[in-house]
């Protein structure tokens, strides 16, 4: 099966989801997101910004369940990287498409940005789906890491979700430009970062 047919097929079962049980699906598709599971929210929720803008879902709660989904996944994902460590994706990651290149960038990057790497890490291309695993490798405090989740999570989620508001019934093309929506979001927030919260986060630099 080709690529092309295993992100048509991704699409085809994440919007039968969807459109069966709402906001339910929408909740239950993040948290597999997060969980390390090949469910890409960038199908996800620009899907449920459609059908927003279709008023059949509400916008507002489209992003907050989407966002209480990947927080759920990813604390999923910190007990794993606190009790198994980096042998869990070492030995199961081919299984969920997340390679030891992806798990190797991700633990870099923790050690570069403290507990900092988990807001950051939210919007970021391969290092979104396993961010938690390090976070929970390093041990980094529970509410530390949930709150950076949270509001990484919000950010991302409100932002493809408003795509799919946009584009409407062409919101499956935000597949095939993640890469550009990624580095924008990431520049942006880098940014915003270094210039108002530098101090607060104590990042060394």
């Amino acid at each position: 099966m080709g690529s092309a047919m295993i992100i048509d097929f991704i699409i085809k079962y994440i919007t039968i989801i969807i459109l069966e049980i709402g906001y339910l699906g929408i909740f239950f598709l993040m948290i597999l997101e997060s969980a390390l599971m090949p469910v890409p929210s960038e199908i996800v929720m620009p899907l449920s910004g459609y059908l927003t803008a279709e008023n059949k879902l509400d916008f507002h709660i489209v992003v907050f369940i989407g966002t209480i989904g990947n927080l759920v996944g990813s604390y999923i994902a910190y007990l794993i990287g606190i009790r198994y460590g980096r042998k869990f994706i070492l030995k199961y990651g081919k299984y969920l498409l997340i390679s030891k290149h992806d798990l190797d960038i991700a633990e870099n990057f923790s050690k570069k940005y403290g507990s900092l790497m988990v807001f950051i890490g939210r919007i970021l291309p391969a290092i979104r789906t396993v961010i938690s695993l390090p976070a929970g490798i390093m041990e980094i405090p529970l509410m530390i890491f949930i709150v950076n989740t949270f509001i990484g999570s919000l950010i991302w989620n409100y932002m493809l979700t408003y795509i799919g508001v946009v584009l409407r019934e062409n919101w499956v093309i935000v597949e095939r430009y993640t890469s550009i929506i990624d580095i924008f979001i990431l520049v942006a927030i880098i940014l915003f970062i270094f210039i108002k919260y530098k101090n607060l986060f104590k990042i060394r630099i």
